[in-house]
């Protein structure tokens, strides 16, 4: 079995492989026949979209071939991102946010005959240490239970519903505290001054 190699990309080298990431997403999703256009069309223009945004990070991984991907960027500090959030936003994550502290994974891909079946968490504990942030967040469809299921595996935390117009769509927000875990932050968030909004 070969080695597989984590690599970033800067986003003009994302913009070469595009093309490349798209049949990757294809070829791991779940599509019903007929949908498979739409759905590359989708990925495309979410990538598009990604990259334009200040901070954008990619991770490939690969071996011969491409074997996967993570990608997201830090979430802007207008709290712009957990619009449609259903109720309050918790106080620290709304001052993580703020102070630019927060990065956004917002997707990853993997071959789905990958032989590493830990590659997924690999590629998103890389991309978040990259990013230097203290805190993960991403959003997942909530009909999807086995993503959901996959993201609490690894530490993440539901913290509530966002809605997403002009669709019904509706998303589980979940957040990674990347911070070191003590007696005084033992949820792994930074509760001091370097983390509150300025007055």
């Amino acid at each position: 079995m070969d080695a597989v190699r984590l690599r970033p990309l800067n986003r003009w080298q994302a913009e070469g492989v595009k093309e490349d990431l798209a049949d990757l997403y294809v070829e791991s999703s779940d599509t019903a026949a007929g949908e498979e256009y739409r759905n590359r069309q989708d990925f495309l223009r979410r990538l598009a979209d990604d990259v334009r945004r200040p901070g954008f990070a990619i991770l490939i991984a690969e071996t011969t071939a491409l074997a996967g991907c993570a990608f997201g960027f830090p979430l802007r500090r207008d709290s712009s991102w957990w619009r449609g959030f259903d109720g309050a936003l918790p106080q620290n994550i709304e001052q993580l946010t703020a102070s630019g502290h927060v990065f956004a994974i917002t997707e990853i891909v993997i071959h789905p005959h990958e032989q590493d079946r830990d590659l997924a968490r690999r590629l998103q504990a890389r991309l978040l240490a990259d990013s230097h942030a203290s805190l993960g967040a991403t959003l997942v469809p909530s009909g999807d239970r086995a993503a959901l299921a996959t993201f609490q595996s690894w530490g993440w935390q539901e913290i509530g519903e966002v809605h997403r117009p002009p669709g019904p769509a509706v998303f589980r927000a979940l957040v990674l505290p990347i911070g070191q875990r003590t007696a005084a932050t033992p949820d792994g968030l930074a509760h001091n001054a370097r983390t509150q909004r300025a007055e």
